[in-house]
């Protein structure tokens, strides 16, 4: 990676997290999540198609991260910036699913050093709450804005964008030492490639298990899955056949309801 690249990705790595200038709904939801960051990290480094493949897998993947009282478990913008730069660095050479085997790993990294400085970053933010009651108790509220706008983003930037910096530097470093895809043994790829789809399968598998509310939506998924499968069908195909068949749904058995009704 070049330098621009390296900075460029890196300050996307803190606008794409929680609290950053560009607030939550910018920054946390949209550029934080892992298919819109693999589009940005594809466009930084000119390869958009392999990278929407990777942020696919990713986005499956972490599609059930929350942060329930703002305890983040893992760092998503961290994990899906860095893994997919660094999968685009070192995957030359690979195909699709060892890749994205790639990306899982570095994602993993990412969301390590993430997590730290998550926590860092909290801690150096608690002598700023000290700062807010000296102006507040001296009634200069128009200074409010230093301890929880400046102070606040200058101690999150730091503590996103110099690691990232670092992280993604030593990436570049170490793909300078020789192809990747050559240095390798062919077992090590090809159990990347198997790590990275069933992590994808996971990721689905835990999606569906919060979508399943009833025994028979298993049937109703699995007859979705055959038509596109078996049948060729195309998604958006069954999406309008599932639409029809729930509008039917919904008329009759609201009909039956309105007669039941009637006879009682």
């Amino acid at each position: 990676m070049h330098s621009y690249q390296i900075i460029l990705i890196a300050l996307f790595v803190y606008l794409g997290s929680i609290g950053s200038i560009v607030g939550n709904t910018i920054g946390w939801y949209t550029l934080g999540r892992p298919l819109v960051a693999a589009f940005v990290v594809g466009i930084i480094m000119g390869d958009v198609q392999t990278a929407i493949l990777i942020g696919i897998a990713l986005q499956i993947m972490y599609m059930g991260n929350v942060t329930p009282g703002g305890a983040v478990a893992w760092d998503l913008s961290y994990a899906t910036y860095i893994g997919t730069a660094g999968a685009l660095v070192f995957g030359k050479g690979l195909d699709v699913a060892q890749i994205i085997g790639l990306a899982v790993v570095f994602a993993g990294i990412g969301g390590l050093v993430g997590q730290i400085m998550w926590n860092i970053s909290y801690a150096l933010n608690l002598p700023l709450n000290r700062v807010a009651n000296k102006y507040a108790e001296a009634g200069e509220t128009k200074k409010m804005f230093i301890p929880n706008l400046v102070l606040g983003q200058l101690i999150g930037f730091l503590c996103r964008f110099i690691p990232a910096v670092i992280v993604l530097t030593s990436m570049t470093a170490a793909s300078a030492q020789g192809d990747f895809a050559t240095l390798i043994p062919a077992w090590v790829t090809t159990a990347l490639g198997v790590f990275g789809g069933m992590m994808a399968a996971l990721g689905m598998g835990i999606i569906i298990s919060f979508l399943f509310k009833k025994k028979y939506h298993v049937v109703i998924f699995l007859a979705g899955f055959i038509l596109v499968t078996y049948f060729n069908q195309s998604t958006m195909a069954v999406a309008v056949l599932a639409i029809i068949i729930s509008i039917l749904y919904y008329v009759i058995m609201t009909s039956l309801e309105a007669k039941k009704g009637e006879v009682l």
